[in-house]
């Protein structure tokens, strides 16, 4: 052998001799220092027995707790340890047959092998728990009574908000994000639970028993010395008002849309209705699955939430963003009038305008207050087709475009709920596509009225509506405003305040001042509250639908948005009732009770406030053939709300 290669021979002696130390070293430290696992190895008699923490509480913002934690049980079994018990008793106790019991238990050994715990039957009834805790001993070894947390709801509202937790499946297992969980632990999967899981789920711990010749525990095993404690999730603060929420949900009965109030000093969301609603405690415990299939199925749809994933044409409620550009761009000023006589004909059609007396829209106010189609079909046509911008193709349409990606619409906001959707705008390359390049400003003059190609989720309206109340910036809307003991981040880009760019103070005054005269004497008045001075503005979206493979009209949608009150912003709020005609009729009211109940606590007793109230709580407006076939009401009425 060369000597060369001597070296490199002692060098991988070396390397073997220090591994095999290392081993060595490692194996005295377990077996003669370090006594723990020696002795759990040893202890055939002890029970491993896993503790979940509280999940996290959620509190409204006056500080009411809008969800808790109760107490169920899980059945749980370790398939290998199953020897001798009475399986005809338990089935009887669990209303099974001998079958589904085998069944069962071959399930557990596919889904978690033989040897580790697993679920064999979650959330147990009441009655179910008690014959079993009473007869435990002759089911063991083998199965086990473990506690596990479940929501319960006091107020029985706010469901598309919170979401609810669910046992992990198999499928999210196998994911590398879900790495930290095990087979029948519970996360959050919708709403708020899914966004702050990480925050609200806690950790779990380790309690070792010693068990008794009958697999009973007896106590602790070595003291605790080698239990790890349970830590708690932490708890939420909420923006919500759990109260303003529940009558949202009770305004909203019998209705299809949605309502969003949002607070404009700090983004943070008071309320956010989609009607029709549900009762959440429907969605926790043993029934769960069941009443999740129910409403998954139902007619209405209650589980889309409608103020984030619905998007609608906006209708006359755009027409405040149409007045800005317009301004901002210098195309029109407060002053400026348009020779209305009851259409548009300035693209060779008619527009409709629902006002024909002279003067009605003389300058800027008057055509927010009466709502003239005319003057802002022409404002858009002059915005778009600016010199400037080298007209409408060439870059007026994309400038148009980008106006209103920085008013929040065209894409995701970022609300702190998962599935909200971007909603439309419109851009260049979209008419391109469609258009093949032969496109002009009339074309889509329809969007100076909310109308044609563009569409909004009611989350968007609300904020648009904090934009123009706060003369032109705006936080995210988000629920959360605090998480207790919080060291993360999670809520720092909820803080940031954002400034849509260049648009000046003169140009929202205007604004402003127009939809305050839209509740004085435009066609809001029915919006009135007394002693608050409100900034708003209604809509009416038309509605087509295929049927029998025609686009079909079908009942308008009906839109109000406002913020008052108008010299300080405290709430400003968008409504959406769907098929009910103008906004003035149905939401316009709905979100002057809303904000009368906000800003003064309660809706007043005089006979006017209370005929209002009254109206809108008999009003239905859901399609006979769709109310017939729901049986939300009914799933709804099954549940023993406990009130605070």
């Amino acid at each position: 052998m060369s000597v060369f290669n001597q070296p490199r021979r002692r060098v991988i002696q070396l390397i073997i001799l220090g591994m095999m130390s290392i081993i060595i070293v490692r194996l005295f430290f377990l077996q003669v220092v370090e006594k723990k696992y020696a002795k759990l190895a040893d202890a055939n008699a002890v029970l491993r027995k896993v503790v979940y923490p509280s999940r996290g509480i959620i509190y409204d913002r006056k500080g009411r707790a809008i969800l808790s934690n109760d107490v169920l049980y899980d059945l749980v079994v370790t398939p290998r340890s199953v020897k001798n018990i009475d399986t005809a008793y338990m089935c009887t106790i669990l209303k099974i047959d001998k079958e589904e019991f085998k069944k069962k238990i071959a399930d557990c050994i596919k889904k978690n092998g033989p040897v580790r715990q697993t679920v064999f039957m979650s959330l147990l009834p009441a009655e179910v728990y008690g014959q079993l805790q009473e007869s435990m001993y002759l089911f063991q070894p083998g199965f086990e009574l473990i506690p596990r947390q479940i929501r319960s709801y006091p107020y029985g509202a706010g469901a598309n908000i919170l979401g609810y937790i669910a046992e992990i499946s198999p499928t999210m297992l196998k994911d590398s994000n879900y790495a930290s969980y095990n087979s029948g632990d519970y996360l959050g999967f919708t709403g708020l639970e899914k966004t702050y899981e990480s925050v609200l789920m806690g950790q779990r711990g380790i309690q070792y028993l010693v068990k008794d010749n009958l697999n009973r525990p007896q106590g602790p095993y070595e003291n605790g010395e080698f239990d790890s404690a349970a830590v708690a999730g932490k708890n939420l603060r909420l923006s919500l008002d759990i109260e303003l929420q529940a009558l949202g949900e009770k305004l909203m009965h019998g209705k299809i849309g949605s309502i969003v109030a949002i607070d404009p000093s700090d983004g943070g969301i008071l309320a956010m209705v989609s009607g029709p609603s549900f009762d959440p405690n429907l969605l926790t415990g043993s029934y769960r699955s069941a009443n999740f299939n129910r409403l998954y199925q139902d007619t209405t749809l209650p589980l889309f939430n409608r103020a984030i994933q619905a998007q609608y044409p906006p209708g006359s409620t755009f027409k405040p963003m149409i007045a800005l550009v317009g301004l901002d761009e210098g195309v029109i000023t407060p002053s400026t009038g348009y020779p209305c006589g009851g259409a548009y004909y300035g693209c060779g059609r008619p527009i409709k305008c629902e006002h024909h007396d002279a003067g009605h829209a003389a300058n800027l106010r008057l055509a927010l207050s009466h709502s003239c189609n005319s003057y802002f079909s022409h404002t858009y046509r002059l915005s778009v087709d600016a010199a400037k911008w080298g007209g409408i193709r060439v870059g007026g349409m994309q400038k148009w475009a980008d106006y209103m990606n920085n008013f929040g619409f065209g894409h995701k906001i970022g609300v702190d709920i998962p599935s909200e959707r971007p909603g439309r705008i419109p851009d260049k390359k979209y008419y391109d596509a469609k258009y093949k390049g032969s496109w002009n400003s009339c074309t889509n003059v329809f969007l100076g009225i909310g109308q044609g190609e563009v569409e909004t989720t009611p989350l968007q309206m609300a904020n648009a509506m904090c934009i123009v109340s706060n003369r032109g910036s705006f936080f995210i809307p988000h629920f959360v405003k605090s998480i207790d003991n919080d060291n993360t981040h999670l809520l720092d880009k909820y803080k940031e305040r954002h400034v849509v760019a260049h648009i000046s103070d003169t140009a929202y005054s205007a604004v402003i001042h127009g939809m305050t005269d839209v509740i004085e004497s435009g066609t809001g008045r029915g919006a009135q509250i007394e002693g608050i001075t409100m900034g708003g503005k209604t809509g009416t979206a038309e509605n087509y639908a295929i049927v029998d493979g025609k686009r079909t009209k079908m009942p308008n949608h009906a839109q109000f948005v406002a913020f008052a009150p108008a010299e300080n912003p405290k709430i400003a709020i968008c409504v959406i009732v769907e098929r009910s005609g103008f906004g003035a009729k149905y939401a316009a009211p709905i979100a002057s009770l809303m904000i009368e109940k906000y800003l003064k606590d309660s809706i007043s007793s005089n006979p006017r406030r209370q005929a209002i109230l009254k109206t809108v709580l008999e009003t239905v407006t859901i399609p006979e053939a769709m109310r017939a076939k729901s049986k939300l009401d009914s799933l709804n009425s099954t549940v023993i709300k406990k009130r605070p």
